[in-house]
């Protein structure tokens, strides 16, 4: 069940903010708990069995680590735990990649291959498992209070509003906000619009420009020329920013709505002068996880400026395996692990004398990976990338033209000025505006209900019209 759909917008969020609110405050975890575990289910209810024992497991743990007498005892029961949820994860989402490749090893190593039944990823395992080893690391460093009311962690974990694709939230973000909350008109309405303005931005700007950037990357190579080639990695670059950050949008509103606060997840990152400075504001709760529970304990920059370079591409090369089982992703790591390197080994200080350089180079080294992240093989990738180098097929006979319509054109136009700080100037605006006289104020909270009354209109006109809705972090 994703956000963008009739069923949960029609359905599931109506009953459950319903029920929410109409229930006694004692009971609204219960209702959320419950929520959280029929949107689960209706996804993947096979799996909703793993995703409790993960929760008793790392409750358990937690306790164990917080009650342990001896700093040596808390640490065994960390690795128990660290080592309980990695090997959860490496079993779900890479046994098929390992074994694909030793297979295809088998013959140049003169052994025999190996047979293992396709495992299916379950919804959402690599953010719980993040979830829950940041929680019993916080636990151990004494960063954070055991919890001993399962179910209140199993809300934690389980939220559906964070559940599929994060943002990623900490225990100790959230801990008191279990417990005491206020369900305040303020933040519902705030939750509201932001909800909204995450569903506008998925379903009629990412989900258009997808359509295109999907054509495109499935044309055959022998068809692909370099117009088209850039034309489909613009729409990609654009496609993936709204589509992830218009859900986090969703999450954080939702998450609002019921009375919890979350840090951001995005922070226009496309304006970036580094690939430092882009790593700061995309997807900033992955950021600063790798950051805090493996670049730092791996020593960070403490150890020496060699050390620091290779920490960086350890981390960078586990980022890129996190997001997915497959070469390309692994290479999409390491593309920006070794940027970072050449940006802490001196480019940084040139691309701060000179900004503009600095943006140039960001958007073509971010655009420059986004062509791994989104081809399925390496040899696809190869051919994207000898297209947009001006190797594409100069014979053929393919026109940019049925690609670049007039809604496709003006969606990416309007995608191109909003992925800039554009709409935070015209909000603080409004607010200047709202703030002069009442009758401004009643003008602007007018024009703001008949604006987010039209985008939800219309998201859900394109909702019902189409059939192409994907969501891109939920294959992560």
């Amino acid at each position: 069940m994703v956000f963008a759909s009739p069923l949960f917008l029609f359905l599931f969020l109506p009953l459950t903010l319903a029920a929410y609110f109409v229930v006694p405050k004692a009971w609204r975890n219960a209702v959320l708990l419950v929520a959280s575990l029929a949107f689960y289910a209706w996804g993947e209810a096979r799996y909703v069995a793993l995703v409790l024992a993960s929760v008793a497991f790392n409750a358990w743990m937690g306790i164990r680590i917080a009650d342990a007498a001896t700093r040596g005892a808390r640490k065994r029961w960390l690795i128990a735990a660290v080592a309980g949820n990695l090997a959860t994860l490496a079993l779900f989402k890479y046994a098929n990649f390992a074994v694909a490749n030793v297979n295809a090893l088998a013959p140049i190593l003169g052994v025999g291959t190996m047979a293992l039944t396709n495992i299916a990823l379950p919804l959402g395992i690599s953010f719980f498992t993040f979830h829950a080893i940041s929680y019993v690391v916080d636990v151990y460093k004494r960063n954070a209070d055991a919890q001993r009311s399962l179910p209140a962690f199993a809300l934690y974990i389980l939220l559906f509003p964070q559940l599929i694709a994060g943002p990623i939230i900490r225990w100790r973000d959230i801990a008191a906000q279990l417990t005491q909350r206020d369900a305040r008109l303020a933040d519902f309405a705030y939750g509201a619009r932001r909800f909204v303005l995450g569903l506008g931005k998925k379903t009629l700007v990412a989900n258009t420009l997808g359509r295109a950037a999907d054509d495109i990357f499935g044309m055959p190579a022998a068809e692909l020329t370099t117009p088209l080639a850039w034309l489909g990695l613009v729409c990609y670059t654009l496609q993936i920013y709204f589509d992830f950050s218009g859900y986090s949008d969703m999450a954080i509103g939702l998450m609002r709505m019921f009375g919890f606060r979350i840090l951001e997840n995005f922070n226009y990152p496309y304006i970036a002068r580094s690939i430092r400075e882009f790593w700061r504001r995309w997807h900033i709760s992955l950021s600063n996880w790798f950051r805090d529970y493996l670049y730092i304990p791996l020593g960070g920059n403490q150890r020496g400026r060699w050390r620091a370079y290779a920490n960086l591409v350890i981390v960078f090369l586990l980022c890129g395996l996190w997001h997915g089982a497959s070469w390309p992703f692994v290479l999409w790591g390491a593309w920006h692990g070794l940027f970072l390197v050449a940006e802490r080994a001196g480019l940084d200080r040139l691309l701060a004398r000179h900004p503009w350089i600095g943006h140039v180079y960001a958007l073509a080294a971010i655009m420059g990976g986004w062509v791994l992240f989104r081809c399925d093989t390496l040899a696809h990738a190869a051919s994207y990338y000898a297209a947009l180098l001006g190797q594409g097929a100069a014979s053929a006979h393919q026109s940019v033209t049925p690609h670049l319509d007039g809604l496709v054109a003006t969606t990416l136009t309007l995608a191109i000025v909003f992925a800039t700080p554009l709409a935070r100037r015209i909000g603080a605006w409004r607010d200047r505006v709202a703030a002069t006289t009442t009758l401004a104020s009643g003008a602007v909270q007018t024009a703001d209900v008949l604006w987010l009354t039209l985008v939800f209109a219309a998201s859900a006109a394109m909702l019902a019209a189409n059939t192409y809705n994907p969501f891109i972090y939920f294959r992560f």
